[in-house]
């Protein structure tokens, strides 16, 4: 029989977790990575394949994560040994991914609070130069000071518990950033500008967008392009980096985890292609396809660019982006910090405000060391994807390239060949609920999932490269 931890908490009903974990999966990757992958990729080619992703791959892992840990009803460390005794291992790889995410992620986040500010100080035009953002990151003190007021946001809100805090914020905030991100995206589809005798209109950028290029395409490129959606869905979807599990286990059980699953999914798609919309459109106009860059510098120096181009009302469109950034940022970042709290009270058996506190102290301090990597501990290390980073790279590297396709591929072995899918499918049709993609769902965790895991583990760590040589 299994024992609900002691005060097990909870989300208030179907609404409140479906904003949650939407929340969660809407983030930086959603609205830095996934524009230029797609601009990269050949457009509509890159969405095509990403979407049926969506469906099978995301899908299946979104499913394992959700249902173990309404299953369980415990955090990630727990969870895997409850479903199968031996298994706690993975729990605590698991437990290494937010550990490490957390470190840097409120330094981004206190890059993002910077530049809402330069917005509404009257600095954007010079945001628009291209040593602005350099400068800052290595400025001795105001990357910190912004970095701590972003994890002091995050904080607060996990403090104030599941339906209190984490619950009545995504509540709040996901509709207006939805709102906000459909009114920049319109607005990125009307703006025109002409440059030595050429004019590009956001039109144009829409159907560089979406319209699938299949010029050049062979066998080799399109693998790349399927390692590239692979990789951003991965990374999108918030899975196997146990807060899925964890928000999973705050499900009650009378809860349609299949309704529940098809809005995250439908939501965190949505604002992807959105991201898409508004940025590769409004990047177009004022600096063609050559404008777009990967990583920090889309949104930290191109779109600053594109923002000071559109004269007075880019101020506007500037600030708006920015805000809407920041809402995604707390929103992954917040439930990054809750399923550590989750994790570390069960361990510790303490109270989750006492781990809190804990934990904010632990990663205020790692946030000034991280942001301090770009100046007092700055070091280049040539990672094995062939990148070359510092701290904040070394960390992003080892969580998301490293650590979670390992826990991917263990989860679906354990439950598509040790426990069997069965006990996955019986809590998907709790209560009578109809699990509609239960067949799809079966051969995905079995045969196909753990295969494109291995393959994505292949790519991130540079051996994938490598055999393509030969």
């Amino acid at each position: 029989m299994i024992q609900k931890k002691q005060s097990h908490s909870s989300f208030s009903g179907q609404l409140g977790f479906i904003m949650a974990a939407a929340g969660s999966a809407v983030g930086l990757g959603n609205i830095w990575r996934f524009p230029y992958l797609a601009a990269k990729d050949g457009g509509g080619v890159f969405l095509i394949i990403y979407l049926v992703l969506v469906l099978t791959f995301g899908f299946t892992l979104l499913v394992n994560d959700i249902a173990i840990g309404r299953h369980t009803q415990k955090s990630p460390i727990q969870a895997y040994e409850m479903v199968k005794p031996g298994w706690g291992f993975l729990g605590r790889i698991t437990f290494l991914v937010p550990a490490i995410i957390m470190t840097y992620y409120a330094v981004i986040g206190g890059w993002v609070l910077k530049y809402i500010t330069i917005y509404f100080v009257g600095e954007w035009h010079a945001a628009a130069s291209s040593n602005y953002f350099s400068s800052f990151i290595t400025s001795p003190i105001s990357p910190i000071i912004y970095g701590l007021i972003f994890m002091i946001l995050t904080s607060v809100i996990v403090y104030r518990g599941v339906q209190n805090g984490i619950e009545k914020f995504s509540k709040i905030c996901m509709p207006i950033l939805l709102f906000m991100i459909i009114a920049i995206a319109i607005f990125s589809l009307t703006l025109k500008h002409t440059e030595n005798g050429v004019t590009r209109t956001g039109l144009q950028g829409l159907a560089v967008y979406v319209i699938p290029d299949f010029s050049g395409m062979t066998v080799g490129k399109f693998l790349s392009v399927l390692l590239d959606a692979m990789s951003q869905l991965f990374f999108s979807l918030s899975v196997s980096m146990g807060i899925m599990v964890t928000y999973g286990s705050y499900v009650k059980k009378d809860i349609d985890l299949n309704h529940s699953i098809n809005m995250i999914e439908i939501f965190d798609t949505l604002i992807a292609f959105l991201a898409g919309l508004m940025i590769i459109p409004s990047i177009y106009v004022f600096a063609g396809k050559s404008g777009m860059s990967s990583g920090p510098s889309l949104i930290f120096v191109s779109l600053p660019k594109v923002f000071n181009a559109m004269g007075k009302i880019g101020v506007i469109f500037g600030a708006a982006f920015f805000i809407m950034v920041a809402f995604a940022a707390l929103t992954s970042c917040i439930s990054v910090l809750e399923t550590l709290v989750a994790d570390c009270s069960e361990i510790f058996k303490a109270p989750r405000k006492k781990v809190t506190l804990i934990l904010t102290i632990i990663y205020s301090i790692a946030t000034v060391i991280i942001t301090l990597g770009y100046t007092v501990f700055y070091f280049k290390l040539k990672l094995p994807n062939g990148t070359v980073g510092q701290l904040l790279d070394l960390a992003d590297y080892l969580s998301n390239s490293v650590l979670m396709p390992i826990t991917s591929f263990l989860s679906c072995v354990l439950i598509g060949w040790v426990v069997k899918p069965k006990l996955i499918i019986d809590e998907m049709e709790l209560n009578g609920k109809s699990f509609k993609r239960k067949n799809i769902y079966k051969v995905m965790v079995k045969f196909v999932a753990p295969v494109i895991m291995v393959i994505l583990f292949l790519q991130s760590t540079g051996f994938w490269q490598w055999l393509l040589r030969f």
